[in-house]
């Protein structure tokens, strides 16, 4: 019977909230007109390109001499994204430098020397040397693309070294090859490493579809996450609002006159703050799938994304309505953390511009995990590569349950 009441109060919630024409037009009609309207200032409709924007310009300068240094540059001169960046290939670091100061390119990636050796290298402990990217301040939007493919391959490249290191590694401890081997191994594991990253689909941005057509990146992909995220912020709050509102009005308390435990009545009501935040996410990412023919990516770590997101979000609803006194406190309250998680998370613009210790804060807000996943996944990244994201929303979605349930417990909030 509890169980049974427990949904009943879940799926009330929801059925409320999408027959509220103006709860609606908030949830779903804002964040597609805002995600259309950044489209089109960013050229999407225009028909200029087959991307919609035009392509971005870029410096590789490539001092490593090795294998890994040439994989890079051979992916950002590729067909495959050619429609997409115009990269020059320079032999002077700090020459590409002015350049990008002198606003001519987005960015630089310099692949200094000893690259690829410091990746190949069968030694524990040893160093890796970092590749620079220099940005432009002035193109948030194009040096975060670039910087997006450039993390592809960097995080392909790692996972290959972490797994070959840890490959030789257990072979030398059980005597199966000897110290001398372990240097040719370990060449023949850095062109593996080569191999895999240079012939990933996420660093080839989903060149292939089951059609085995090629997949053009969409600017749309990119920006239409933050304006989902943001938004769901302000989901989320409005469901913690209906917590206090209807505790005031003795709702709640009604729900309690029939044997119901009130950890049931609290769980219903933050189960349907949770299914609204998913419901919104699945329909706006549906809609813009269908009327912008827009490219999520693979469709069950796409699915597994939005519930994680849609917990992780949902939480601070539940503690926003746990630590707030009035409802007017939560709607105020809540605009403003939406639009600061907005800021925080990458909703607007790249994080890559912020100071470190900005992107760090950023990491507890939910659309800073959100926003990377998603755009993850559009450039071709599987469920393997969200892995991180998809642990941090749901932990930080369980902490916020937890320390508001007991903070609205103490609170009597739930009560007869």
């Amino acid at each position: 019977m509890n169980l049974r009441k427990f949904f009943l109060i879940a799926f009330k919630d929801l059925r409320l909230i999408f027959r509220d024409p103006a709860g609606l037009v908030f949830m779903l009609l804002a964040p597609f007109a805002l995600t259309l309207g950044m489209g089109a200032l960013t050229g999407r409709f225009s028909g200029t390109t087959q991307l919609g924007i035009s392509q971005i310009p870029l410096a590789i300068v490539n001092q490593d001499g090795g294998e890994l240094g040439k994989a890079l540059e051979d992916i950002f001169t590729s067909k495959e994204l050619s429609d997409l960046v115009a990269a020059q290939i320079l032999t002077d670091p700090t020459g590409a430098r002015a350049l990008v100061d002198q606003d001519k390119l987005a960015a630089a990636i310099i692949v200094p020397e000893g690259f690829s050796q410091s990746i190949f290298t069968t030694e524990s402990g040893g160093n890796i040397v970092a590749v620079e990217f220099y940005q432009n301040p002035t193109r948030p939007t194009s040096t975060g693309i670039a910087r997006s493919i450039l993390d592809s391959f960097l995080n392909q490249v790692e996972i290959g070294r972490v797994s070959g290191t840890l490959i030789i590694q257990q072979l030398l401890a059980s005597g199966a090859i000897n110290p001398q081997q372990a240097a040719s191994i370990g060449a023949e594991v850095g062109r593996e490493v080569v191999g895999n990253a240079s012939g990933s689909a996420s660093i080839k941005l989903n060149s292939t579809t089951v059609e085995g057509s090629g997949a053009k990146f969409d600017i749309l992909a990119y920006l239409a996450p933050g304006m989902a995220m943001l938004f769901l912020m302000y989901t989320v709050s409005f469901g913690g609002r209906s917590l206090l509102v209807e505790s005031r009005a003795g709702t709640l308390a009604r729900m309690l006159i029939s044997p119901t435990n009130p950890g049931f009545v609290l769980g219903g009501k933050g189960f349907g703050i949770f299914l609204t935040a998913a419901a919104q996410l699945i329909i706006l990412i549906g809609g813009t799938s269908l009327l912008f023919r827009l490219s999520w990516g693979d469709g069950r770590a796409v699915m597994m994304l939005i519930l994680a997101a849609a917990f992780g979000a949902s939480g601070w609803g539940i503690l926003m309505a746990a630590v707030l006194k009035t409802p007017g406190q939560v709607a105020i309250t809540g605009s403003a953390i939406a639009l600061l998680f907005g800021i925080l998370g990458g909703s607007f613009f790249d994080l890559s511009m912020l100071p470190e210790w900005v992107r760090k804060v950023g990491m507890i807000t939910p659309n800073s995990w959100a926003n990377e996943g998603f755009r993850i996944l559009s450039m071709g990244g599987q469920l393997s590569a969200i892995k991180t994201n998809l642990i941090a929303l749901l932990v930080m979605g369980a902490l916020l349950y937890a320390l508001g349930t007991i903070l609205i417990s103490r609170r009597g909030l739930v009560r007869k």
